[in-house]
């Protein structure tokens, strides 16, 4: 708001009013006295320099809710998706089998899939994915159903990236993009974090997008620039990727210090005789609730995909009372990403150097076989080809009949079982039992109570047979290991074996 009177009358009529000493007082005054003169002519209200200054509410703004129940049926905005499938071999059924798995990791990265398609060509095309034509049918769909997003099954070139979005004209992400923002969002751990962190930057490095030449930067050198210093230099795309080389090289020595820590813990295990049993499978074959159904170990139990990706590893017991650890690793894909093999080989190895691998795949999904095929494959990835393996047939209580009967007639080793209501569980205890290594050497001895610490590490590292308590000491007959049996050896009454 204006004063219709001007700065320089105002002045002279202070000048007039008040004595030179006092005329800047009078001109900071916040209040100065309304007179008919100015103020009569001035256009609405006048306010103080604090008012004038102050916060001030506007009516009619507020969107609070009259009824705080009215929150419960707001819908959060997901981001909305389209699919594409490339269809190069296999039958019709596999490729929609294969964009059913794609939608299922969609949803679970918080995406509201609306539609679908699938292609069939010999090969993928090398610009678009799709083709030319395909990718304007596609900007169609798009259009049709207002998507921002389109989710390609299989991972593409960064060419085959940017040409596509320039016909659709909205975001396209493909299927390791999207395993990878899953792990991500689940990852909770710090070598979890670490790893997925990791992964993505492999990812991201030949994705990077600049603006070439326009954004270089000088050559640099002499104190205040000068000659040969002016040219081209370091273009911004350049700084990106020297910036993200650095960061992947820290983040495995991160990931290396944290392996040792890892590599510490399998050591101790080893050095105390304790078997261990790997549990691995396809995602959401219900590993984790096999893990708490054999330990109770309280791990998180969803049915989402990559519901858990941290590790676990908890203490159990066969029914003979043998010890072992458990180890609850990552779920497996199809096809998944080779930069997370690479960036989780440290957690995977937590299944090569076990004794046993239990192979969990669910025996609800249409096509149990083809999970089976992916997870060995990644088995072989990290060289854990020669651990035994039982095959777990999990969700046994929601399967086809006729689909459990092919799979245990198939797999010669393997069971069926129900984490969630317990079918199957004791005879898998039981199998678990019988498969574990056993102690090499059979000994029966006569231990003193002095040496009561050996009868105490046979019961933890060994298998003891029979046990009695006698005048001169205790009577074992136990199958041990080498380094056991050499410090029994005193008091071996007769070698069994």
């Amino acid at each position: 708001m204006t004063s219709s009177s001007s700065p320089s009358q105002d002045t002279k009529r202070l000048a007039h009013t008040y004595p030179e000493g006092l005329r800047a007082d009078a001109l900071m005054e916040e209040d100065v006295a309304w007179s008919l003169d100015t103020d009569s002519e001035r256009d609405g209200d006048q306010f103080d320099r604090s008012e004038r200054a102050a916060l001030r509410r506007v009516a009619g703004l507020s969107t609070e809710l009259e009824d705080v129940t009215e929150v419960e049926y707001r819908q959060l905005r997901l981001e909305r998706v389209v699919l594409v499938g490339v269809w190069t071999s296999g039958t019709v059924q596999d490729a929609e089998n294969s964009l059913a798995e794609l939608a299922a990791l969609a949803e679970t990265a918080g995406a509201l899939v609306l539609d679908g398609v699938i292609q069939r060509r010999d090969k993928p095309d090398a610009a678009t994915y799709i083709g030319s034509g395909k990718a304007e049918e596609l900007r169609g769909i798009v259009l049709e159903t207002g998507a921002d997003t389109v989710i390609c099954d299989g991972e593409l070139s960064p060419g085959q990236l940017i040409h596509l979005e320039d016909v659709v004209k909205v975001k396209v992400i493909d299927r390791t993009a999207l395993i990878l923002d899953i792990f991500a969002q689940h990852a909770k751990s710090r070598e979890g974090k670490a790893q997925v962190a990791l992964a993505q930057m492999q990812y991201m490095l030949p994705r990077l997008r600049g603006w070439g030449q326009s954004l270089s930067r000088q050559m640099g050198g002499g104190k205040g620039g000068g000659l040969a210093t002016r040219g081209p230099g370091e273009t911004k795309i350049e700084t990106d990727r020297r910036r993200i080389r650095e960061k992947m090289a820290k983040m495995r020595r991160e990931i290396a210090e944290m392996k040792t820590g890892r590599e510490i813990k399998r050591q101790e295990r080893r050095r105390n005789k304790v078997p261990s049993v790997a549990i691995a499978g396809y995602t959401n074959a219900g590993k984790s609730s096999l893990l708490n159904r054999l330990t109770g170990a309280g791990v998180l139990v969803e049915n989402a995909l990559f519901a858990t990706l941290d590790p676990t590893v908890r203490r159990a017991e066969t029914p003979s009372g043998r010890l072992y650890t458990l180890a609850d690793t990552v779920g497996f894909v199809r096809h998944l990403p080779h930069h997370l093999v690479e960036a989780f080989r440290s957690t995977m190895e937590e299944v090569g150097d076990s004794d046993l691998i239990l192979h969990v795949v669910d025996g609800s999904h249409p096509v149990p076989e083809e999970q089976l095929a992916a997870v060995r494959e990644v088995i072989r990835d990290v060289g854990a080809t020669g651990v035994p393996e039982i095959v777990v047939i999990n969700k046994a209580d929601a399967a086809d009949p006729l689909t459990l009967q092919r799979l245990l007639r198939v797999e010669k080793r393997s069971i069926a079982v129900s984490a969630r209501t317990g079918q199957g569980i004791a005879e898998l205890l039981a199998l678990i039992d019988n498969e574990l290594p056993r102690p090499s050497v059979e000994i029966e001895a006569l231990v003193p109570y002095t040496h009561g610490k050996l009868v105490a590490r046979a019961h933890d590292e060994g298998e003891v047979i029979s046990e009695e308590h006698t005048a001169e000491g205790t009577l074992l007959k136990v199958r041990v290991h080498e380094e056991l049996a050499a410090e029994l050896t005193p008091y071996v009454l007769t070698p069994a074996g």
